[in-house]
């Protein structure tokens, strides 16, 4: 029986293929660029005789080979400029091995865009120590991208893929735990049919060879180079043509995950947290956005059934942020005008990835409102008054007070008190609808101040310095903040990871927002 617009079950593969246009947008790639090269990896799969159990796994190895790459696409920003420009270059034929350190290899792209003395400066700050962060980015993509597999419930197989997409045959790759055979087949072919895709799309079947074939028996799976240069005719056939986003949900090989009410919930909250960690500005933003709907929603009495679906929207109102870029997100001063058209996008991103999919059609109707205004001046279709639902105007309300109660690149976060003001304001100027900023002011005020039981033996002080470092702040800052030593602040940094087996930022950060200690209540 359907609920509340959806069906009675999700398929996990229509999900997943809705993420992977917003992975397409941060690697500059057209639209369904992660969608063709599944194909791609089916068709050579196929060619090579794998079980189905087998063809699962490269098809949704195919389809998250790179979702881990936005999560610290902060730090990319920091040294490389445009984190999505930098990308793009891992599909450089001249870059090393094809991988994105080989796109980030030398120092030219460092302060990409900057004036000459920030370059300089910066160049030495990654000699000295930028580049082991960089060097441990590529690692840990693999890493994150295997835990959200395991957390959408899916088997040991497709996981274990995953988590050596960025292995290459020749042992170069990352972690560099494997080489030859002893790469998951599912792995090689879908890092084989990454490439090939751009390369075929760039320059037909010559592409294809000229890139595949000088990589074989280094970065790919020579039998596999080889097939794929043999029968590329075939393999290649119709690719152009086809709709990929129908023949994609529909090839899904038997495992065919089907997600019920709560699977869906939990699947849609596992990916809204990941999608947040792209800026350290934004952790755990969609996850409080939603929980404050949702009591908004209760208490105006709205049915359930609008509730969840509200609730569920709020949780992918991030995922057109991928497509835009952390040197703009993140940026400390005013943005220009070219930088907010690319800013005015994301809701227009957020509805395209989601509209194909019968039951996140729902939720893209919603979330496709919220930038809009009620006296019109808001985007992407400058929508006023009626013509903006009610889900559509709660969710705006609750965006706002929540993106207030959190820090920006340009001020720090507001007191509930002055959030309040803020908000009552945009509703004062007609922006905002009065009656619903009073009923989510409302349910903001009447909110439990839970505490919260600290995870791994965390110290009171141990939680305020994770608070500040998944942030983005810098030992010294964090120091400052809490007055204390730097090497103090060092030594806590140091205690936190060991306690909570991170070894980054990213990590520390999906670590604060899973346990509820961001956004700070």
């Amino acid at each position: 029986m359907p609920v509340d617009g959806h069906p009675a079950q999700v398929r996990l593969a229509e999900l997943v293929a809705a993420l992977s246009l917003g992975i397409d947008l941060g690697f500059g790639q057209p639209m369904e660029h992660v969608l063709r090269q599944c194909l791609i990896a089916l068709r050579l799969a196929e060619r090579v005789g794998l079980d189905e159990e087998s063809r699962a796994a490269v098809y949704y190895a195919a389809l998250l080979i790179n979702v881990g790459c936005h999560s610290d696409a902060h730090e990319q920003a920091k040294w490389f400029g445009d984190d999505i420009a930098m990308k793009s270059n891992k599909y450089d034929p001249s870059a090393q091995h094809g991988t994105l350190r080989g796109a980030v290899s030398g120092l030219r792209l460092l302060g990409a865009g900057r004036p000459p003395l920030h370059r300089f400066r910066l160049g030495l700050e990654f000699v000295v120590s930028g580049w082991r962060e960089v060097d441990g980015m590529i690692a840990s993509h693999a890493k994150l991208a295997r835990g959200l597999a395991e957390q959408l419930g899916l088997p040991p197989r497709v996981t274990a893929a995953v988590g050596a997409a960025y292995e290459s045959w020749d042992g170069r790759g990352w972690p560099g735990a494997l080489a030859g055979a002893e790469i998951p087949i599912a792995a090689r072919i879908a890092s084989l049919a990454e490439y090939a895709e751009v390369a075929h799309r760039v320059g037909g079947l010559p592409g294809v060879a000229a890139y595949a074939q000088p990589r074989a028996g280094k970065q790919f799976d020579p039998a596999l180079s080889k097939l794929l240069c043999e029968q590329g005719q075939t393999i290649f056939e119709g690719l152009d043509s086809v709709r990929a986003w129908d023949s994609v949900v529909a090839q899904e090989p038997a495992l065919a995950v089907q997600l019920g009410e709560r699977e869906f919930d939990a699947a849609l909250l596992a990916l809204a947290n990941f999608i947040d960690l792209k800026s350290p500005y934004t952790l755990g933003h969609a996850a409080a956005v939603a929980a404050l709907a949702e009591a908004t929603g209760n208490a105006l009495g709205m049915p359930a059934t609008e509730v969840r679906t509200l609730r569920r929207a709020c949780l992918v109102l991030g995922f057109g942020r991928l497509g835009i870029s952390n040197s703009i997100l993140d940026k400390p001063g005013p943005l220009g005008a070219g930088e907010w058209e690319r800013v005015r996008m994301q809701p227009y991103y957020t509805d395209r990835m989601l509209r194909q999919a019968a039951a996140l059609a729902p939720l893209a109707a919603i979330v496709a409102q919220f930038r809009e205004r009620m006296d019109g001046s808001g985007y992407p279709r400058g929508l006023s008054g009626g013509a903006i639902s009610r889900p559509g105007r709660i969710l705006a309300v609750v965006d706002v007070y929540q993106a207030l109660r959190e820090p920006r690149p340009h001020r720090p976060a507001a007191s509930a008190e002055e959030a309040a003001r803020l908000t009552r304001l945009e509703a004062r100027a007609g922006r905002l609808d009065a009656d619903v900023v009073e009923a989510v002011l409302s349910t903001a005020g009447h909110e439990s101040r839970r505490r919260f039981d600290r995870p791994a033996g965390l110290t009171a002080r141990e939680v305020d310095v994770l608070r500040l470092l998944a942030r983005g702040s810098s030992t010294k800052e964090i120091a400052d903040e809490l007055g204390m030593a730097p090497k103090t602040a060092g030594n806590h940094i140091e205690h936190i990871y060991s306690k909570i087996g991170a070894k980054n930022r990213v990590a520390a950060s999906l670590f604060a927002v899973e346990h509820g200690l961001l956004p700070e209540s």
